[in-house]
């Protein structure tokens, strides 16, 4: 269901204990997407994406995160390896899926969707492909995307966006 897809609902992930997920189970809340790797310069953000799901989950906010090795080979592990590793050095409690590409002819559907609902600024010149780990897409309640931010863009800046979004019913 790619082309016809009008929001993040209508697009199923493997979930990286292995079950299959419906991402219609989270219509209604505020997402925040995110290419992730654990061996990156960003890995740290992990820490901010922790924070503003604790802050803001019982608002209805949720952060879900996609692991992806297209970029330096820097998600490596299994599933069980990244779980471990996300937990213990991270606490990560908000939902991790399976490994996924984010690019190219094997890209995870979402993603596809994604890059072409909120290209980037260079995306306009061509594919949207995703340039980094940590590439975040911030979704609204009906499941619309509606803002992009860098890999280096810190968790910690998105706040006033995502409070903006949560403020809206």
């Amino acid at each position: 269901m790619t082309e016809a897809a009008r929001t993040v609902y209508d697009f199923s992930a493997e979930m990286l204990e292995g079950q299959p997920a419906r991402l219609a189970e989270f219509a209604g809340r505020v997402l925040l997407i995110v290419n992730t790797a654990s061996q990156c310069g960003f890995t740290p953000q992990y820490a901010g994406l922790e924070r503003l799901y604790r802050t803001y989950m019982d608002r209805g906010f949720a952060v879900l995160g996609f692991p992806c090795n297209q970029f330096g080979a820097q998600e490596p592990g299994s599933a069980a390896e990244i779980g471990a590793f996300c937990e213990k050095n991270y606490g990560v409690s908000f939902p991790i899926f399976a490994k996924i590409e984010v690019n190219g002819e094997n890209a995870h559907p979402l993603f596809r969707f994604l890059r072409r609902e909120k290209p980037g600024l260079l995306g306009l010149l061509g594919s949207g492909a995703i340039r980094w780990n940590f590439t975040k897409f911030l979704v609204d309640r009906n499941g619309r995307v509606v803002a992009r931010y860098a890999s280096t863009t810190k968790p910690e800046s998105l706040t006033k966006d995502i409070e903006t979004l949560l403020g809206t019913k």
